[in-house]
C-alpha cells in the first residue's frame, strides 16, 4: 500500500495507530468479556480471573507486549494508546466494566460503579507497566479486585432510592 493510500484511508499516523489498536482489541476484549459472563458467583473472584488474563496476555499479545515492553524501556510512543487518550483500550476497558458491573450490581449507585470501573482499570493498566510480581500472584491480591469489591459493598445513600 502507498503512503499516500494510508493517509487518504487513515488520515494522519496517528489515524493509523487508533485504527491498528481498535483491530487488535475487538478480540482481546471478545475474550475478557467471555471470562466475564457469565463470570464466577463472586464478583472479586471474577474480577480476579479478568485480571489475571489480562496479566497473563501481555506476554502473548502482540500489540500489547509491544506497548508494555515500550513503555517499561522508558519510550512512550504506543502508552498514550493504554493510558490518557480517550481511545479504544481505556474506554474499551471502562465500558466492558461498568456495563459488567451494572449488572452484578443493579441497585448500587452509578457513580460507584462508574469508580469501580475506573479504579479496575486504572491499577491494571499500573500493574502492566510496572510489575511487580507474578501475574497469578497479583491477580490474587489485585487491590483493584478488592477496592472494587469494597466500594460495592457500601451501601447506597438514602436519597438516592
Amino acid at each position: 500500500m502507498s503512503r499516500p493510500s494510508v493517509y487518504k484511508e487513515f488520515g494522519s499516523r496517528a489515524g493509523l495507530g487508533r485504527a491498528l489498536v481498535t483491530s487488535e482489541t475487538q478480540e482481546f476484549f471478545a475474550r475478557l468479556a467471555d471470562i466475564l459472563y457469565p463470570g464466577l458467583p463472586d464478583t472479586q473472584a471474577s474480577l480476579e480471573a479478568a485480571i489475571l488474563h489480562l496479566l497473563l496476555q501481555t506476554d502473548e499479545h502482540p500489540l500489547l507486549r509491544a506497548v508494555v515492553e515500550a513503555a517499561r524501556e522508558g519510550s512512550d510512543s504506543l502508552l498514550p494508546y493504554l493510558t490518557a487518550r480517550a481511545d479504544p483500550v481505556f474506554d474499551t476497558s471502562q465500558a466492558l466494566l461498568r456495563d459488567w458491573l451494572s449488572e452484578r450490581c443493579p441497585l448500587q449507585e452509578a457513580q460507584i460503579i462508574e469508580d469501580a470501573a475506573d479504579i479496575t482499570v486504572r491499577m491494571t493498566i499500573s500493574h502492566l507497566i510496572l510489575p511487580g510480581r507474578p501475574p497469578h500472584h497479583t491477580a490474587r491480591r489485585s487491590a483493584a479486585a478488592v477496592a472494587v469489591a469494597k466500594l460495592l459493598d457500601r451501601p447506597r445513600h438514602p436519597a438516592s432510592g
